[in-house]
């Protein structure tokens, strides 16, 4: 509910500080004292457009700044902590600067913030019905919204929302799929020619280091057998080889020994260099028996070697590189073979439609049976509010393509007559005609309505007697379940407040100043006789007013 307002140098009000009472609030005043200006000053607090008019005359800059109690389930109090702009109490203080030249800043609990999120966290804390930037009875989402509360389908409606969703993201998947399927049918097979290719070649870690080595030693065959037949001969074979020679020197020293022990390091390494000899003359024999050309086996290696350039040169990598490269493929040809031929996702996306639709179909029903409930209560008060015959009704029209907020369009329609057709109510209701619907509607939602504050402006316009007796009283029923504010030039609907405030004007220097106080039972019923009698204010005027205030 509304606590607080506080208003400084705001149109003609200089200073204003307004405590808020729960239950039903009426306004009133002579006709000019400037009993829009609280609606005005709300109406900024909640993000209408600032106005370099909204400064008094000789200030600088007006400052509104409305304080509310948040009931508790109120989505305002999630949305507050989702944008961090909570208080340690369940209370948000809204703010709104307006300078000279008609720039503003607005604060939601001491922070800067867009204006645009005044105007979204005011949907949930209160609503003006009159010809105001608040209204917000002709947009069809609202209408929707008033629908859904009165049929219980709100929790229903969200549901519809989210099965809406989840079947366009698997729509988008399917569609998605069979715009790229042909290109990775066509990718799959020529990963399926790619893999085949380099499956044949059989590369693995290391290959073409090994064929690299394979080539060299096959196509140095001879000089390799040549070398080795060479060493062979100098160290064993020749007349005059080393290991004859080596042979000889052991055996010398050997004999030299018996006199002088000191040549036995030296004799030993000898002995140790002829048997390190002997090995690798058996190893180069074995070698050079072995050892012998094979152009036919060259062949074979240098024609794989060009295979695998020429397949390197393709993939556009280093040969040694080509085995990481086979895997990659493979890896990414496996992975689209898994994607299959897109017949699951077609699946889930027939499935995803199925359930918004069954989802939807039945949100249509029950929205189409409180439709026909809900605008004939409506138009039964409406008949009680001086609209006549009028008739009300709200008409559910299948849309071209389902929505997130379901299969039709709800538009709030209305006649003055019961003879003409209804036509949307954008179109045909004025002002004050549109205050009383908001208020017929209200009184058909109060039971359900979640916005705690609710502000009537025009609600009396054209009427009087026995109507506006029934506006009090739908005013007064109101009250008892939510805060109404309601600005009102009739007596039968002020004495059914609560709570009275009254609104002055008067001339002082520096120009006019409109204030508000809160009136006493004894201020009410003069109040009331002035509302009744005008100008000159008899004491049967106060009596009927007294007793007005009485019932």
């Amino acid at each position: 509910m509304l606590r607080a307002l506080s208003i400084r140098n705001f149109v003609i009000v200089e200073a204003l500080d307004l405590e808020f009472e729960p239950g039903f609030t009426v306004l009133t005043g002579e006709t000019g004292a400037g009993k829009s200006i609280l609606i005005e000053a709300l109406s900024l607090a909640l993000g209408a457009r600032a106005e370099s008019g909204s400064v008094r005359a000789g200030a600088q800059r007006a400052e509104v700044v409305a304080e509310f109690q948040i009931p508790d389930g109120n989505p305002a109090l999630q949305w507050l902590q989702d944008n961090d702009l909570q208080s340690d109490e369940a209370a948000c203080v809204l703010r709104r600067v307006v300078d000279l030249s008609g720039k503003s800043r607005a604060f939601i609990n001491g922070s800067s913030v867009p204006v645009q999120q005044l105007k979204t966290l005011s949907e949930w804390l209160l609503d003006i019905h009159g010809q105001h930037a608040h209204q917000s009875l002709q947009k069809s989402a609202t209408q929707r919204a008033l629908l859904d509360a009165f049929a219980g389908t709100a929790d229903l409606a969200q549901t519809v929302r989210t099965a809406f969703n989840r079947w366009q993201e698997a729509r988008q998947h399917w569609e998605d799929w069979q715009a790229r399927s042909e290109a990775l049918l066509e990718e799959k097979a020529r990963l399926r020619d790619d893999v085949r290719e380099l499956e044949t070649l059989d590369l693995g870690p290391g290959s073409w280091e090994t064929l690299q080595a394979e080539q060299a030693r096959l196509a140095h065959a001879a000089s390799l057998q040549e070398g080795a037949q060479f060493a062979l001969d100098t160290l064993a074979e020749a007349d005059d080889a080393v290991q004859a020679r080596l042979q000889a020197v052991a055996d010398r020293l050997g004999s030299l020994i018996e006199f002088d022990s000191s040549l036995l390091p030296g004799a030993d390494l000898i002995e140790s260099a002829k048997i390190q000899l002997d090995e690798a003359v058996h190893a180069l024999r074995r070698y050079a028996m072995g050892m012998e050309t094979d152009e036919e086996g060259l062949g074979r290696v240098e024609s794989r070697m060009q295979a695998v350039l020429a397949a390197a040169r393709r993939h556009r990598v280093r040969p040694e590189a080509l085995h990481t490269h086979q895997e990659s493929l493979a890896a990414r040809l496996e992975t689209l073979e898994a994607a299959g031929s897109g017949t699951a996702l077609k699946a889930a996306a027939d499935a995803a439609e199925s359930d918004f639709r069954r989802q939807a179909e039945t949100l249509s029903a029950r929205r189409t049976a409180a439709a026909a409930a809900l605008g004939q209560t409506i138009t039964d008060t409406l008949g009680q509010l001086a609209m006549g015959n009028g008739v009300f009704e709200i008409a559910l029209t299948p849309l071209e393509r389902a929505t997130a907020a379901g299969l039709d369009e709800v538009e709030f329609r209305v006649s003055a007559h019961a003879s003409r057709a209804p036509e949307s109510l954008a179109r045909v209701a004025s002002g004050g005609e549109l205050s009383r619907i908001s208020l017929a509607i209200q009184a058909a939602l109060m039971a359900v309505t979640s916005v705690p504050t609710l502000i009537f402006d025009e609600v009396d316009t054209g009427i009087g007697g026995r109507v506006a007796e029934i506006v009090g009283r739908l005013l007064e029923e109101l009250g008892a379940r939510h805060q109404v504010i309601c600005v009102t030039h009739l007596p039968q609907v002020a004495a059914r407040g609560h709570h009275h405030l009254s609104v002055t004007k008067t001339e002082q220097e520096g120009g006019v100043n409109s204030t508000i106080q809160v009136l006493s039972r004894e201020a009410r019923i003069e109040e009331l006789a002035r509302m009744l009698g005008g100008v000159t204010i008899t004491p049967t005027t106060r009596r009927h007013a007294a007793e007005m205030l009485s019932h």
